[in-house]
């Protein structure tokens, strides 16, 4: 088996015009799922009875079911339902034509984020002793005051190494928006070597992108550990 390289040098370079797309989505679901997620880890702790069975239902359902599912439902089922709705008011408005796939990519991966940050924070803040917020409380800071300077600070120390396995995996799980018809790194792949059979050449190519942005986030991730250490409980 030979390879084209003289494709994969061309294509390689083509796929980075789709890094704007993979970054663009974890960004955007990340930023979306942070405070959601840490609010639910929040109400969990608290014991709220409906809150803490509702966020149950919801974590068990996204972390129990496949993220291809997930997309399905979100990219097929819900616009058709909704387009149903819209037509059976006598509205013209046509979601499929629309709303750009990106956007449906974006809630997806922010919904199963949400998930699997919510027991990253849960799990970070438990590690936090309640006796601080006590502390806080009695030399005058508020609730959220206590919160922002100084549990929250020191449950990230806790939370980010999870928080950077997410993060990567995140990255390499938006892969699977070319289902919705964005052009991410691994949808341009496909169509550059759907022209010439070459698969293999594209495939590594995408490979080799995934491999240098996933490492030099995790650099980042290692950067801000050690700069957030200084808050660390002794």
């Amino acid at each position: 088996m030979e390879l084209d390289y003289g494709f994969m040098i061309e294509t390689f370079y083509k796929i980075w015009d789709g890094i704007g797309v993979t970054l663009g989505l974890t960004a955007l679901s990340l930023l979306i799922a942070l405070p959601i997620s840490f609010y639910m880890a929040v109400i969990r702790l608290r014991g709220h009875k409906l809150g803490t069975g509702i966020t149950r239902f919801y974590i068990s359902f996204v972390r129990g079911t496949p993220l291809v599912l997930q997309i399905l439902l979100m990219y097929s089922l819900l616009p058709s339902f909704l387009n149903f709705a819209l037509k059976s008011m006598g509205s013209s408005f046509n979601i499929f034509e629309s709303v750009n796939p990106f956007w449906y990519a974006v809630i997806v991966f922010s919904l199963n984020t949400i998930a699997l940050l919510a027991e990253v924070f849960r799990s970070a803040l438990m590690s936090i002793d309640k006796g601080q917020m006590e502390a806080g409380v009695s030399v005058g800071l508020t609730e959220w005051q206590t919160y922002r300077q100084i549990i929250i600070p020191q449950a990230l120390v806790v939370a980010l190494p999870a928080v950077s396995n997410i993060t990567v995996n995140l990255i390499k799980g938006t892969s699977l928006a070319f289902l919705m018809t964005v052009k991410d790194v691994l949808a341009i792949g496909k169509i550059a070597a759907s022209y010439g059979y070459n698969y293999i050449e594209a495939y590594l190519d995408v490979f080799v992108v995934y491999i240098i942005v996933c490492t030099i986030v995790q650099l980042v991730y290692r950067i801000a550990e050690k700069r957030i250490g200084a808050f660390r409980a002794v």
